[in-house]
C-alpha cells in the first residue's frame, strides 16, 4: 500500500524519534494521545532532521501494561484510532521523508488474547502448546525458582489446567512458547501484515526474552559484587539471579534468522531490545553480527546511571563492545519510556544537555531520542495517588515506577495541559514542563531544541560520523577523545564531559575546525587546545593532509 523504497542500509547509523502515543498528542479530546495527534505533529518531528520515528505499541490491549500487553496484533486499539488512521501516518511520514518503525512485542501477549484463551482452555487444544506451561513440583510449588521482572514468581497457578504458565512481566502477559513452530509461523506473519502495511521496520520489545529453556532449569544466584541496576531497579530481587535459562537461549537466533529474511525483501530493518544487566553487549553482538540476524540492537549502557556519564565509563564500554560484539551494531538512546528523563538523571544543567547531545551525534552507531529530551524535559514529579504504572505501585517508593517519563508531550506554553490535549490528560502535565513547551523553544534562539536540529545535521553531513569506524579512543581526566573515519573522511572529536575549564593539547596534523555551529573550539597553532565548561572541538583532517 504504502511501501517505501529505500537503501537497504538506510538504518545505519540512522537517528530514529520515539514516539510514545499515548503521550505526544491527543486529537479528539478524551485525554490519551492517538494515532491522528501523531500525523498532526509529524511536521514537527521532521522539522529535527531525523530519518525515522519508532511508535511505542498501539496495538489492541486491556492496557494493563499500556499496549505492551496485546490482545491483537493485527489491530489498532480504539483508544488510539483505527488501521485507517494508520494508514495516514504512514502516508503522512513518508510525504515527509521519515521512516516508521513500529514496536512489536513478540515475548508475550496478553492474556486477553484469544491464543491464550484457548491455550488455557485445556491441555490438549490445538493451541495447548502456544505457551510456556508447566506441571507445578511434587509439593505444589512452581517449577523452579524463576522471577518476574515485575516482581514476585515468574509463574503463575491456572486452575484449569492445573498447570503454571509463564511470565517474565505482569501476570497478565504470558509468555509464548517459541519453541513450538506455528508461533513462530504466526508471528512471522504479523511482521508480514505491517510490512504490507508500509511499515519500514520494527523495534523488538524485550527480544532475549523469546526463548526460554526447555528443561526449565533453576537459574544460579548472583554475587552481590556483579549486581547492577541497569535493567531492573536496585530494590528488586530479579537483580539477585544469573539470567542464563528464563532467557538469552541460542536458539533464538534462528528465529532472528526468519525475520531477517521476511524483512530483506521489504529493506526493512530492526532494533532489537535486549535486556540483560551482566551479559547486554555480548548479547548484542551475537544478534546483530553478519547478514543474517538483526540490523542493530537497543543498548542499556547509556541508559542507566544516576550520574553524567564519564569519559573512563564511555571508553570502557566501547572497548568492552570491540571486544564482545566487534561486528556488532548498536543503537544508543539517553532516554526512553522505561528510564528516568537524563537531564534529571544525571542532573545536567542546559550546557551539560547540549554537551551530551553533541557526544551521541558523533558516537559510533544508532541513535534513539526519546519524545521530549530535545526540549530538555526533565522527569516529572507524580504523586502516588496519580500513578498509573503498575511497576511503579509495586516498588513504590524506593522506586516510582515509568510515569514520570511518560508524561504529555507540552506543545504551548499558556494552553490547558500544555496543548496535549483539551481534557485532563491520562498522566498530569508537570507545571514546570509548560514552561520548556515546544512554542516557547521555536522563539528562543538559546533553546536545546536548536541544539538539537544543528547536531542532527551535523551528524547527517558527515558519512565518518554515521556510518565510520570509531578508534583510537582516548581519556584524560573528563575528557575524552577519538577517531570517526571513513576511506576518504577522519574526524577529530574531542568533549570537555566537565563544569570546568580543561587544557589539552591535540596531536599534530593538519586539522580543520568544523561545527563552530555547535559549540566545537578552534585549537592554537601550538596544537594546545583550551575547552571550555561542557565544550567540544571536532576536527576534520584536511585532504591529503596526516595526523600523528
Amino acid at each position: 500500500m504504502n511501501v517505501l523504497r529505500k537503501d537497504q542500509d538506510w538504518w545505519r547509523g540512522a537517528v530514529i524519534y520515539q514516539i510514545y502515543p499515548r503521550s505526544f498528542q491527543d486529537s479528539n479530546g478524551d485525554g490519551v494521545g492517538d494515532l491522528l495527534g501523531v500525523v498532526r505533529r509529524l511536521p514537527y518531528v521532521a522539522s529535527l532532521g531525523v530519518d525515522a520515528i519508532w511508535i511505542s505499541p498501539f496495538f489492541t490491549s486491556p492496557m494493563r501494561d499500556f499496549g505492551y500487553d496485546v490482545s491483537d496484533y493485527c489491530d489498532v486499539d480504539p483508544m488510539f484510532g483505527s488501521l485507517a488512521d494508520f494508514d495516514q501516518v504512514i502516508a503522512a511520514a513518508h510525504a515527509l521523508g521519515l521512516k516508521v518503525m513500529i514496536d512489536l512485542v513478540l515475548s508475550h501477549t496478553s492474556d486477553q488474547h484469544p491464543w491464550f484463551k484457548e491455550s488455557r482452555s485445556s491441555r490438549e487444544n490445538d493451541k495447548a502448546d502456544w505457551y510456556v506451561w508447566s506441571d507445578p513440583r511434587p509439593d505444589g510449588t512452581p517449577p523452579n525458582n524463576w522471577l518476574s521482572i515485575f516482581g514476585g514468581p515468574a509463574w503463575h497457578w491456572d486452575t484449569r489446567r492445573e498447570q503454571y504458565y509463564l511470565h517474565n512481566f505482569l501476570i497478565q502477559q504470558p509468555d509464548l512458547n517459541f519453541h513450538c513452530a506455528a508461533v513462530q509461523q504466526e508471528l512471522l506473519a504479523v511482521a508480514k501484515f505491517w510490512l504490507e502495511r508500509g511499515v519500514d521496520g520494527f523495534r523488538l520489545d524485550t527480544i532475549n526474552f523469546y526463548m526460554h529453556d526447555e528443561q526449565l532449569r533453576d537459574n544460579p544466584p548472583l554475587p552481590v559484587a556483579e549486581r547492577n541496576d541497569q535493567t531492573a531497579p536496585k530494590v528488586n530481587p530479579y537483580n539477585h539471579q544469573r539470567h542464563i535459562y528464563d532467557k538469552n537461549h541460542p536458539k533464538n537466533i534462528e528465529f532472528l534468522r526468519k525475520l531477517r529474511t521476511l524483512m530483506n525483501g521489504y529493506n526493512a530493518a530492526a532494533v532489537g531490545e535486549v535486556g540483560d544487566s551482566q551479559r547486554g553487549l555480548e548479547i548484542l553482538g551475537e544478534y546483530t553480527s553478519g547478514e543474517d540476524r538483526m540490523q542493530m540492537s537497543y543498548a542499556f549502557e547509556l541508559l542507566s546511571g544516576h550520574s553524567p556519564l564519564s569519559a573512563q565509563f564511555i571508553s570502557d564500554t566501547f572497548a568492552h563492545l570491540d571486544r564482545v560484539a566487534p561486528q556488532g551494531w548498536a543503537c544508543w538512546a539517553y532516554s526512553n519510556h522505561d528510564v528516568v528523563r537524563h537531564v534529571s538523571r544525571w542532573g545536567l544543567t542546559p550546557a551539560g544537555a547540549r554537551a551530551y547531545a553533541t557526544l551521541l551525534m558523533c558516537l559510533k552507531g544508532s541513535v534513539c531520542l526519546y519524545q521530549g529530551e530535545e526540549l530538555g524535559l526533565p522527569e516529572g514529579e507524580i504523586a502516588y495517588e496519580d500513578l498509573q504504572d503498575p511497576y511503579g505501585k509495586e516498588f513504590w517508593p524506593e522506586f516510582k515506577g515509568r510515569d514520570g517519563c511518560r508524561t504529555p508531550m507540552v506543545w504551548e506554553k499558556d494552553a490547558a495541559y500544555a496543548g496535549f490535549s483539551t481534557a485532563r490528560p491520562w498522566l498530569p502535565v508537570p507545571s514546570v514542563h509548560h514552561y520548556s513547551a515546544a512554542d516557547t523553544a521555536e522563539h528562543d534562539p538559546a533553546a536545546l531544541l536548536h541544539h538539537y536540529r544543528r547536531v542532527i545535521a551535523f551528524r547527517k553531513q558527515h558519512n565518518a560520523l554515521r556510518v565510520g569506524s570509531m578508534k583510537q579512543v582516548e581519556v584524560q581526566g573528563e575528557v575524552i577523545r577519538f577517531l570517526r573515519e571513513t576511506a576518504d573522511e577522519t574526524i577529530l572529536c574531542i568533549f570537555n564531559l566537565s563544569d570546568h575549564p580543561v587544557d589539552t593539547v591535540v596531536p599534530a596534523g593538519d586539522w580543520i575546525t568544523i561545527a563552530g555551529e555547535i559549540g566545537s573550539t578552534r585549537p592554537l597553532p601550538d596544537h594546545t587546545l583550551h575547552l571550555g565548561p561542557w565544550q567540544p572541538s571536532i576536527l576534520l583532517l584536511n585532504p591529503g593532509g596526516r595526523h600523528g
